[in-house]
């Protein structure tokens, strides 16, 4: 090689050397915010598991939710302190790598048994919306066959005077058409009731399964990165 050739090369060479050391000061920079990502994540985790209450479906259903919808921001951390492998790390740091990495692994098999789970609990709380819905429809219908009894037993001029007493004009119904009227209306107001629990029932068993269907599979979707993260760290527990 010449001196001309040489003379050629060595800006060249300095020019790699300093995008080397800038990527260096880049790759320092993405780790640290990993490890600030994290530890945030490990601050919602502290915050979502307290204080427990296992065996509560609802608590269950929420705390898998609250899991899935916030997994990214541990991803990204992951991401963030594993970019570059092994390159300018301390020893200390390489050790922590290798913790991360089977937590990966870990954090992944929950995920996915997570998933039974928020089945489990789907079921769980539909039955119990179920049987408020019902209990609540009950006790509207009973309340409503109380007065259509009253409405029954009582003769056509007390319902009369109970219209008026009640301040509601008459314009000279007859008071047998007014008693009639009224069971009429008891009876649409019980199988409005009925529909209503119908419906409702249906609204919120379709908003549950939504949900629950989001969620489930977003535990996969979450369980499925974890472990690749856990599989592309491979160096890291060499």
């Amino acid at each position: 090689m010449t001196k001309s050739n040489s003379d050629k090369l060595i800006p060249v060479i300095q020019e790699l050397q300093q995008f080397a050391f800038s990527q260096q000061g880049s790759m320092a920079i993405l780790r640290t915010l990993g490890y600030g990502l994290l530890l945030f994540a490990l601050f919602d985790i502290i915050e979502i598991f307290l204080p427990p209450n296992f065996m509560n479906p609802v608590w269950e259903f929420q705390t898998i939710g609250t899991l899935v919808e916030r997994v990214p921001v541990p991803l990204i951390g992951l991401v963030l302190v594993f970019f570059g492998e092994l390159h300018s790390r301390t020893k200390w740091e390489i050790h922590i790598l290798k913790f991360l990495s089977w937590l990966t692994l870990l954090f992944g098999i929950l995920f996915f048994l997570m998933i039974p789970l928020g089945l489990v609990s789907t079921i769980r709380l539909n039955n119990q919306n179920e049987a408020q819905i019902k209990t609540l429809s009950t006790q509207h219908i009973s309340q409503a066959e109380k007065l259509e009894q009253q409405v029954s037993q009582a003769s056509p001029e007390q319902i009369g005077n109970f219209l008026k007493s009640q301040g509601r004009k008459i314009d000279g119904q007859n008071p047998q058409e007014l008693k009639e009227q009224l069971l009429s209306n008891v009876s649409k107001a019980k199988q409005q009731i009925k529909s209503q629990a119908q419906a409702t029932q249906s609204l919120r068993g379709l908003n549950l399964i939504k949900t629950s269907a989001k969620w489930n599979l977003g535990a996969v979707v979450a369980g499925t990165l974890l472990i690749s993260i856990w599989k592309g760290t491979r160096w890291a527990r060499n």
